[in-house]
C-alpha cells in the first residue's frame, strides 16, 4: 500500500512525532509513504516526497511540521477536488492520512465523495474537535501558556498591575481554561460564555482591595464582551475556510479595565508562541500512538474516519461525527476560577 501524509492548517508541536510514527509503522508493515508538501496545496499540485525511516528517525522532539502547511481549501477552486483526485491517482496513492483540525479533516471528508480514501488525525492546540478528549498540540501549547502566566505573575506583582494575557481559542476555551487554572489566573474569560465587562471590573476592584495588589486575567481570543453586543474582536479578513482572523480582545480589555477601575493594566498576546517549541513527553506519546492507529485504519480499509483518544484508549469515529460541531468547555467548568477567589 502507498500512503500519502499531509499536514494542514496551523502547525503545532507533535505533528512530526505523528509523522515519524506513520512512516516507521508503515515501513515495518511493508507499506510506502509519501509526504505531501504544504498541505492541500501540495495535493492539488502534486508535490509528493518519498519518506523512509531514515528521513524521520530524528523528528520526535522537533516542533512544527517538516512537511510544511497551508490553509488552502481545494473546494475554493473550481477544479480543486478534481486536481486532488488526479494527482493522488497519478502518484499511485492508495490511502491518505490528513493531520490537522476541522478544516483540514473537513476537506478529507468532502473528498471521500470524490473517491479519496482518507483517515484524519486530530491536530489543533484549540482542542475543539468533537469526539476526542485531546488533539495533537494541546498539551504542548498548554505548557507555553502556563509558563507565560508564571512569568507574567512576577512582573504583575512587582509593579502592582493587572496583566491581561490573550490566548488562542476561537470557538472553544480549553487552552485558556486549563492554562488559566495551571497558571493561577484570577479571572478566566472563554468563548463559551459572553462576559460582562462591568462585572469583571468589579471583581478586580474587590480583589485588589481585599487580598492582593496585582492580578492576572486569562482571556481567549474568541471571548466576547456583552459591551460589544457579544461580538468578537477581529483583526482581519476571511481565510479560505471563511474564518475571520481574531485578535485584539486583550488590548480592548486592558484599555477598558484601566479606564473603568483606575488600576494600572498591561496586556500580552501570546500569539504564535503557543504553537512553537518541542512537544512535551505526553504529546510525543499521544502523537505516536495516533500515527500508528492511522496506519492500522488504512490497512483495515476504515476510511472517512478520524483517530480519537478517550481516556487512555484509542478509537476511531466517522469524520462526519468528529466535524459535526465544536467541542466546547461544558458549563460546569466555565466558572472554576470564581471558586478560588
Amino acid at each position: 500500500m502507498r500512503i500519502a501524509v499531509l499536514t494542514g492548517g496551523g502547525d503545532s508541536p507533535g505533528i512530526n512525532a505523528a509523522l515519524r510514527a506513520i512512516v516507521l509503522c508503515a515501513a515495518k508493515r511493508g507499506h510506502e509513504v509519501l509526504g505531501v508538501l504544504d498541505g492541500w496545496k501540495g495535493v492539488m499540485t502534486g508535490r509528493f516526497q518519498p519518506l523512509a525511516p531514515a528521513d524521520v528517525k530524528d523528528l520526535l522532539a522537533v516542533g512544527g511540521t517538516v512537511l510544511g502547511s497551508s490553509r488552502t481549501n481545494p473546494f475554493k477552486t473550481d477544479d480543486g477536488p478534481a486536481q486532488c483526485v488526479g494527482q493522488l491517482r497519478q502518484a499511485g496513492v492508495d490511502a491518505l492520512i490528513a493531520i490537522g483540525g476541522d478544516d483540514t479533516c473537513g476537506v478529507a471528508h468532502r473528498l471521500a465523495e470524490h473517491g479519496v480514501k482518507a483517515v484524519g488525525v486530530p491536530q489543533t492546540i484549540d482542542n475543539d474537535l468533537n469526539s476526542t478528549d485531546y488533539a495533537i498540540g494541546f498539551h504542548s501549547a498548554l505548557r507555553v501558556v502556563t509558563d507565560a502566566l508564571d512569568y507574567l505573575r512576577t512582573t504583575a506583582r512587582s509593579h502592582h498591575r493587572v496583566m491581561v494575557c490573550e490566548i488562542m481559542g476561537r470557538d472553544a476555551g480549553w487552552l485558556t481554561l486549563f492554562g488559566g487554572i495551571a497558571g493561577g489566573a484570577d479571572i478566566i474569560l472563554l468563548p463559551e460564555e459572553k462576559f460582562d465587562l462591568e462585572s469583571v471590573c468589579e471583581r478586580l476592584k474587590r480583589l485588589h482591595a481585599e487580598s492582593a495588589d496585582y492580578s492576572i486575567i486569562a482571556v481567549a481570543e474568541g471571548a466576547a464582551p456583552l459591551d460589544l453586543s457579544g461580538q468578537m474582536v477581529i483583526e482581519g479578513k476571511l481565510d479560505e475556510f471563511e474564518h475571520v482572523r481574531l485578535g485584539g480582545i486583550g488590548e480592548f480589555l486592558a484599555k477598558e479595565i484601566a479606564e473603568r477601575t483606575g488600576l494600572e493594566t498591561r496586556q500580552v498576546t501570546l500569539g504564535h508562541l503557543q504553537r512553537g517549541g518541542a512537544p512535551t513527553a505526553v504529546e510525543r506519546v499521544l502523537a505516536t500512538r495516533m500515527g500508528m492507529k492511522a496506519v492500522a485504519l488504512c490497512e483495515a480499509g476504515e476510511f472517512d474516519m478520524m483517530v480519537v483518544v478517550r481516556g487512555l484508549e484509542l478509537a476511531a469515529v466517522p469524520l462526519a461525527e468528529a466535524l459535526g460541531s465544536y467541542r466546547q468547555v461544558p458549563p460546569e467548568l466555565i466558572h472554576l476560577d470564581e471558586l478560588l477567589g
